[in-house]
């Protein structure tokens, strides 16, 4: 069982969750949904690129109107995310549970989705980009995790290869790199094509 929780918003937790979830015959749950309700949201989304049942997915405990922050998407929906309601989830299949953007962002006006993370208590995969810039977000990310003593499983890296990139993420952080997915065109972009790049630990 694993929490998905990423570098940025965008850097693609949901597809890295939907490959997991896929991977593991799991089951996936995110308990924060901030916009896209319309379209079924993330958990939708995995859905389709799953094609698992319906008994492999959990509904979100908050399911927000707007496409921000939640904390705001909350408040302008007229109600408070309460962290004592975000629980670990009875599941007899493996459990993926992907947060919504990074650590540090609100979920009301006193905790964080890192507080989220440590409360429900599972391993952290981290996803990363291979962009500039990725090395100072994914350290950063690391430290929060390590300074609230949440144990991470390890590194997904989501994005066009760089060799130094893997090598000084690895190196710095000193966690393990679990899988390095590369920019796969649309026809690609499937969890199917993308099992072959994670690591048979995680099988």
């Amino acid at each position: 069982m694993y929490f998905i929780t990423g570098t940025d918003t965008d850097v693609g937790k949901t597809f890295i969750s939907a490959c997991l979830t896929y991977i593991l015959n799991g089951t996936y749950w995110k308990p924060i949904q901030a916009g896209d309700l319309q379209t079924g949201g993330d958990t939708q989304r995995v859905k389709d690129l799953t094609g698992l049942s319906d008994t492999h997915f959990l509904s979100p405990l908050y399911n927000l109107s707007h496409a921000v922050s939640p904390h705001e998407s909350a408040r302008r929906d007229g109600i408070t995310i309460d962290i004592n309601n975000i629980n670990l989830p009875h599941t007899d299949k493996k459990l993926i549970i992907e947060g919504a953007g990074g650590l540090m962002v609100p979920i009301n006006q006193n905790f964080f989705m890192i507080d989220v993370i440590k409360k429900i208590g599972l391993p952290v995969i981290l996803v990363s980009r291979t962009q500039i810039g990725t090395l100072n977000h994914t350290l950063l990310s690391v430290k929060m995790l390590r300074d609230y003593n949440i144990p991470i499983k390890g590194i997904i890296l989501n994005g066009v290869p760089s060799a130094h990139v893997t090598e000084s993420i690895k190196f710095y952080s000193k966690c393990d790199i679990l899988a390095e997915i590369p920019y796969l065109e649309s026809e690609y972009k499937t969890v199917f094509y993308a099992k072959s790049f994670f690591q048979d630990s995680l099988v």
